[in-house]
């Protein structure tokens, strides 16, 4: 579908009372969509929630029909402010985490019983460039912000006994799931399990994703994805702009992160430190000892030490884009969207996923893995797989803004 950016006359429509429920289930929703992974957890992702009748009556338009008394519409949205934008593939990375968000919360409102009935995404390619324009009408409501760029509008409908799972596993699962950057257990992940998390998913937004999920388990494969990292990962160390970007992400005490909710602690990347060893890690993840040592070979240490953890790794999950050609900006959504149930139902398995992106935020290194590994399409997330040799507890789960924070009432 084409979305239809003309501008629409501005009437008074009176507001819709809302659905009894709604307001409780969005509230419990997007706490648990809060839980979403993001790319150095800079939490990207925004929300309108179209309750004003003039809002409510653009909403309808967008996704075509008018607006029932009973429905919800739900406007999902990136946040320019919190992009990241040193590179430009991390723009394909900011769609990933805002399709993971809006998958989180559109579960969450299923499992309460509120379903996704329509659904319209904004045009585009997944590099364009996006533009904070209110989709259906210039000018949009007075309190959208400026800094939104609108990505796609879901109705949503109540459908008594409806409920797609269980909230509170949910939540629990969403909860569990961290980025854990340990050492894992040599043992194989059975075939099933690789084959359960392999299959489609038919939830939300993830319904219709033309995602290919490829795992490279072969002693070969793992061997050669190490030394393509150990290769080629030091560049992500070396480029002064993307480095800069990833170390202003860093925080460097728990106090820190707390208040500012967004990005990681050094605990976070290497587990519990003492003191001296946090201070010699400050000092050497720095982008002064970056610019000075990148001549001496700095970066391709740093490359080569990711790579010793990524080869005894027992499996290696690829995620590609695999429908559109090029890929829109649409298939960049779902392609989180898918993402966020994979990584949920590796969860769910006992597993735990260490994404290694270094080597996806660069297109000649990207077309390269391609290449190499025999991936279908645009690959959008590779990760290791695997039963951690550590407990939960040495990976704390990062920090996160204020639940709310992304939501907005238009």
């Amino acid at each position: 579908m084409t979305a239809d950016w003309t501008r629409a006359p501005r009437t008074a429509a009176p507001a819709v009372p809302t659905e009894p429920g709604f307001e409780a289930a969005l509230d419990d929703a997007v706490r648990v969509a809060a839980l979403s992974p993001s790319s150095h957890n800079c939490q990207p992702w925004a929300v309108a929630w179209a309750r004003g009748g003039d809002a409510r009556a653009a909403a309808a338009r967008a996704v075509g029909g008018t607006a029932e008394a009973a429905d919800q519409y739900l406007v999902l949205a990136l946040d320019r402010e919190r992009r990241l934008r040193a590179l430009p593939a991390l723009h394909v990375e900011m769609l990933i985490s805002c399709g993971a968000y809006a998958q989180l919360l559109l579960r969450a409102l299923g499992a309460r019983g509120w379903t996704v009935d329509a659904l319209r995404y904004a045009p585009g390619a997944l590099t364009r460039p996006l533009v904070a324009d209110w989709p259906w009408a210039r000018p949009g409501p007075a309190d959208w912000p400026r800094t939104w760029a609108p990505l796609g509008v879901a109705r949503l409908r109540h459908e008594a006994g409806g409920a797609a799972e269980d909230p509170r596993a949910l939540r629990a699962t969403a909860a569990a799931r961290r980025t854990h950057r340990a050492p894992y257990r040599r043992e194989p992940v059975a075939p099933e399990v690789l084959d359960r998390l392999a299959a489609p998913t038919d939830t939300a937004l993830a319904r219709d994703a033309d995602v290919s999920v490829r795992h490279l388990t072969s002693d070969a494969d793992r061997a050669a994805l190490a030394a393509f990292v150990a290769r080629h990962a030091g560049r992500d160390f070396s480029h002064g702009p993307a480095w800069r970007e990833t170390h202003s992400y860093l925080r460097f005490s728990a106090a820190d992160a707390a208040a500012r909710g967004d990005g990681f602690t050094l605990e976070e990347l290497f587990g519990p430190l003492s003191r001296p060893h946090e201070r010699a890690r400050r000092l050497a993840l720095a982008p002064t000892t970056m610019r000075l040592l990148r001549h001496v070979g700095y970066p391709g240490l740093l490359a080569r030490q990711l790579a010793r953890i990524v080869r005894p790794t027992p499996a290696l999950a690829v995620l590609s884009l695999t429908g559109t050609r090029p890929p829109t900006l649409a298939d960049g959504v779902k392609g989180g969207a898918r993402v966020a149930d994979y990584w949920l139902a590796a969860t769910v398995a006992g597993l735990a996923l260490h994404p290694i992106s270094a080597v996806l935020q660069h297109d000649d290194l990207r077309r390269a893995l391609e290449d190499r590994f025999r991936i279908p399409g645009q690959a959008i997330f590779l990760s290791r797989l695997g039963r951690p040799t550590t407990g939960v507890s040495a990976f704390p789960r990062s920090h996160r803004r204020p639940a709310h924070a992304p939501l907005r009432t238009i």
